[in-house]
Protein backbone atom coordinates (compact mmCIF):
# COMPACT_ATOMS: atom_id res chain seq x y z
CA UNK A 1 0.00 0.00 0.00
CA UNK A 2 2.78 2.45 0.89
CA UNK A 3 5.03 2.59 -2.14
CA UNK A 4 6.58 5.88 -1.16
CA UNK A 5 8.67 5.77 2.05
CA UNK A 6 8.35 9.56 2.47
CA UNK A 7 4.55 9.32 2.39
CA UNK A 8 4.65 6.60 5.04
CA UNK A 9 6.94 8.72 7.25
CA UNK A 10 4.66 11.72 6.79
CA UNK A 11 1.56 9.70 7.70
CA UNK A 12 3.33 8.30 10.77
CA UNK A 13 4.34 11.81 11.88
CA UNK A 14 0.77 13.07 11.46
CA UNK A 15 -0.57 10.16 13.53
CA UNK A 16 2.03 10.79 16.24
CA UNK A 17 1.12 14.50 16.32
CA UNK A 18 -2.58 13.67 16.46
CA UNK A 19 -2.00 11.21 19.32
CA UNK A 20 0.11 13.77 21.18
CA UNK A 21 -2.57 16.45 20.72
CA UNK A 22 -5.28 14.15 22.05
CA UNK A 23 -3.16 13.17 25.05
CA UNK A 24 -2.43 16.84 25.79
CA UNK A 25 -6.12 17.80 25.55
CA UNK A 26 -7.08 14.91 27.82
CA UNK A 27 -4.50 15.95 30.42
CA UNK A 28 -5.69 19.57 30.34
CA UNK A 29 -9.33 18.47 30.62
CA UNK A 30 -8.48 16.34 33.64
CA UNK A 31 -6.58 19.24 35.21
CA UNK A 32 -9.60 21.49 34.67
CA UNK A 33 -11.94 18.92 36.17
CA UNK A 34 -9.80 18.62 39.30
CA UNK A 35 -9.47 22.39 39.57
CA UNK A 36 -13.21 23.00 39.19
CA UNK A 37 -14.09 20.31 41.76
CA UNK A 38 -12.09 22.25 44.35
CA UNK A 39 -13.88 25.57 43.72
CA UNK A 40 -16.46 27.19 45.96
CA UNK A 41 -18.41 30.39 45.54
CA UNK A 42 -19.12 32.82 48.35
CA UNK A 43 -21.27 35.88 48.87
CA UNK A 44 -22.96 37.91 51.55
CA UNK A 45 -25.90 40.24 51.85
CA UNK A 46 -25.15 43.97 51.61
CA UNK A 47 -25.58 44.34 55.37
CA UNK A 48 -23.41 41.23 55.94
CA UNK A 49 -26.08 39.58 58.08
CA UNK A 50 -26.18 36.62 55.68
CA UNK A 51 -23.10 34.84 54.34
CA UNK A 52 -23.28 31.78 52.10
CA UNK A 53 -20.94 29.35 50.40
CA UNK A 54 -21.78 27.09 47.48
CA UNK A 55 -19.81 23.99 46.48
CA UNK A 56 -18.43 23.24 43.02
CA UNK A 57 -21.89 22.13 41.87
CA UNK A 58 -23.45 25.39 43.03
CA UNK A 59 -25.26 23.81 45.99
CA UNK A 60 -25.46 25.59 49.30
CA UNK A 61 -22.83 24.12 51.63
CA UNK A 62 -22.37 26.92 54.14
CA UNK A 63 -24.70 29.43 55.75
CA UNK A 64 -23.89 31.94 58.44
CA UNK A 65 -26.53 34.21 59.91
CA UNK A 66 -25.52 37.09 62.13
CA UNK A 67 -27.42 37.27 65.42
CA UNK A 68 -28.84 40.64 64.33
CA UNK A 69 -30.86 38.74 61.69
CA UNK A 70 -33.43 38.09 64.42
CA UNK A 71 -34.52 41.71 64.12
CA UNK A 72 -35.65 41.03 60.54
CA UNK A 73 -38.74 39.28 59.30
CA UNK A 74 -38.43 35.68 58.19
CA UNK A 75 -39.50 36.71 54.69
CA UNK A 76 -36.70 39.31 54.48
CA UNK A 77 -34.17 36.78 55.77
CA UNK A 78 -35.30 34.25 53.16
CA UNK A 79 -34.94 36.87 50.39
CA UNK A 80 -31.42 37.71 51.57
CA UNK A 81 -30.41 34.04 51.72
CA UNK A 82 -31.70 33.38 48.20
CA UNK A 83 -30.03 36.52 46.83
CA UNK A 84 -26.75 35.59 48.49
CA UNK A 85 -26.94 32.05 47.06
CA UNK A 86 -27.46 33.47 43.56
CA UNK A 87 -24.51 35.82 44.07
CA UNK A 88 -22.34 32.94 45.32
CA UNK A 89 -23.31 30.90 42.26
CA UNK A 90 -22.34 33.85 40.05
CA UNK A 91 -19.03 33.99 41.91
CA UNK A 92 -18.55 30.27 41.26
CA UNK A 93 -19.35 30.73 37.57
CA UNK A 94 -16.75 33.47 37.33
CA UNK A 95 -14.16 31.20 38.89
CA UNK A 96 -15.09 28.31 36.57
CA UNK A 97 -14.80 30.64 33.59
CA UNK A 98 -11.37 31.84 34.71
CA UNK A 99 -10.18 28.28 35.36
CA UNK A 100 -11.40 27.09 31.96
CA UNK A 101 -9.71 29.98 30.20
CA UNK A 102 -6.44 29.53 32.10
CA UNK A 103 -6.40 25.74 31.65
CA UNK A 104 -7.77 25.28 28.13
CA UNK A 105 -7.58 28.72 26.56
CA UNK A 106 -10.21 31.32 25.75
CA UNK A 107 -10.91 30.05 22.24
CA UNK A 108 -11.13 26.37 23.17
CA UNK A 109 -14.60 24.93 22.44
CA UNK A 110 -14.34 22.63 25.47
CA UNK A 111 -13.73 25.64 27.74
CA UNK A 112 -16.81 27.38 26.35
CA UNK A 113 -18.85 24.19 26.74
CA UNK A 114 -17.87 23.83 30.41
CA UNK A 115 -18.75 27.45 31.17
CA UNK A 116 -22.01 27.26 29.22
CA UNK A 117 -22.93 24.07 31.08
CA UNK A 118 -22.42 25.81 34.42
CA UNK A 119 -24.31 28.87 33.21
CA UNK A 120 -27.31 26.73 32.23
CA UNK A 121 -27.20 24.61 35.38
CA UNK A 122 -26.93 27.58 37.70
CA UNK A 123 -29.42 29.67 35.77
CA UNK A 124 -26.90 32.50 35.67
CA UNK A 125 -27.16 34.33 32.39
CA UNK A 126 -24.85 37.34 32.71
CA UNK A 127 -22.12 36.28 35.12
CA UNK A 128 -18.79 35.18 33.72
CA UNK A 129 -19.30 36.86 30.35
Amino acid sequence: MWTDEAALDSATRRLDEWESTIADRAARAKALSMRVQALTGAAHSPDRLVEVTVDSAGCLCGLRLDERIRQRSAARTAEQVLAAVRAAQADLLGQVSAAATETLGDADPAARAVVDSYRRRLGTQDAGR
